[in-house]
């Protein structure tokens, strides 16, 4: 028979096994502990991303790792916690990493993806790094992406071959360290055996070739149920013009590709709702060149990957009381901040002297004085001026963006939809 023992959890008397691991006691009770590491049967527990870490009896320690014990004291849900130790090992991870999401095959069955929903991430307050790391296309049957492993030795102590020998190991120390294949062994996987390994990584870093993953958007595993997030408050009841005050909004696209400024669009004929709240100034949507007034709210869609983008941006601060960074680009560089890896002079090069052109000779790369100049690197927006706020998506949902907006101008108070806050 089982020893039953007393833990308290968050101030919660809870009866729990004696040995069990405190993760699963605290999911069989409904109790969200964040990890990217913890797999339930990989014993010891590998303790390697700390998102877990809680207040036990009275020290921080990772729950992956814990035992349970009679009188166990247990803190998990706590300011400090949340937004000082889980969010910001989150963000490093972001940061430290190329997740480019739109661009990722595992977008929506991403662990680290989903630990940003869960713990509400719209931008990390730490630079992005943009290392220029290898994709290795040597193994027979899957490709390792550098870019997007976190080190979390998953792969490394549950992948082997049907004889015992291992597939995955690591390679160097401190910063430099990657996770290798072990060739020889990696073509001995069934595709079972392939597949459970790129199953078992918590981010995209280990793909399968030709099983990349098709689910739809909506269909993918964390689409639409969040474990903590409460997003179905009741939303307040409309407010009239007359209440909220007709205010003035610009808008610009940047280094983007205006899918938010379509995004924009897409409340469809709640549009004619918005234009008796709000007037467009400066902005893509009204062709207004100039300000002409000075204006409530600024959404800058993009980032800024050369001279005129900084100088518009600047201007877009100066006359504007708030500004809004929207979608992936603009919160941190997105989609062409893929080219932050890689010397600016190899990009130049590859584009303009080593493609294909229809005029045989005219491999040039261009340069006149009314071009504008290429920055080193896209910047995101908060890196060239100060943003009060973001709104991450690509592109963000056209509720969710109304939504924000209403907020910040009226203070009108909203819930978020989970299928509404995807950074992809």
């Amino acid at each position: 028979m089982a020893n039953m023992v007393t833990i308290t959890i968050d101030g919660k008397s809870i009866q729990a096994e004696a040995g069990k691991n405190l993760m699963e006691v605290a999911k069989e009770n409904n109790i969200f502990i964040p990890s990217l590491c913890y797999y339930k049967h990989i014993e010891p527990p590998l303790g390697t991303c700390r998102v877990c870490t809680c207040r036990i009896n009275g020290r921080y320690a990772p729950a992956c790792t814990e035992k349970i014990t009679d009188g166990l004291q247990v803190e998990v849900n706590t300011p400090e916690l949340n937004n000082n130790q889980r969010k910001a090992l989150v963000e490093m991870m972001f940061a430290e990493g190329n997740h480019i999401c739109p661009a990722c095959e595992k977008s929506g069955n991403c662990d680290l993806q989903h630990m940003g929903y869960e713990l509400g991430i719209a931008s990390s307050r730490f630079p992005h790094l943009f290392k220029d790391r290898l994709i290795d296309y040597n193994p027979t049957r899957l490709v390792m992406e550098h870019n997007r492993c976190i080190k979390c030795l998953r792969c490394v102590v549950e992948i082997k071959t049907s004889d015992g020998k291992k597939v995955f190991n690591y390679q160097n120390r401190g910063n430099e360290t990657s996770v290798g294949v072990d060739y020889e062994q990696e073509a001995r996987l069934t595709e079972e055996e392939a597949m459970h390994a790129m199953n078992i990584c918590p981010t995209g870093a280990i793909i399968v070739r030709g099983k990349s993953f098709s689910t739809p958007f909506g269909d993918r595993k964390f689409d639409q149920e969040s474990v903590q997030m409460d997003f179905n408050k009741p939303v307040s009841d409309n407010l009239s013009p007359s209440v909220m005050g007709k205010k003035i909004i610009a808008t610009t696209s940047l280094a983007g590709c205006f899918g938010c400024h379509m995004s924009i669009l897409d409340i469809d004929t709640e549009l004619l709702d918005m234009v008796e709240l709000v007037s467009f100034d400066k902005s893509p949507l009204t062709d207004f060149k100039k300000f002409t007034t000075r204006c409530h709210l600024g959404i800058i869609e993009g980032g800024c990957c050369n001279a005129d983008n900084v100088e518009t941006l600047r201007l877009f601060r100066e006359h504007c009381d708030i500004l809004v960074a929207l979608g992936e680009c603009s919160v941190w560089g997105g989609l062409p901040s893929m080219r932050n890896s890689i010397p600016l002079s190899e990009c130049l090069e590859e584009a303009f002297l080593n493609s294909v052109t229809n005029e045989p000779g005219n491999h040039i790369v261009p340069y006149h004085e009314d071009l504008p100049k290429i920055l080193d690197r896209v910047y995101a927006c908060n890196e060239i001026v100060k943003i009060d706020y973001y709104i991450p998506g690509c592109p963000p949902d056209a509720a969710h963006i109304w939504k924000a907006v209403k907020n910040i101008l009226w203070g009108e108070k909203y819930s978020v939809l989970y299928a509404e806050y995807k950074y992809d």
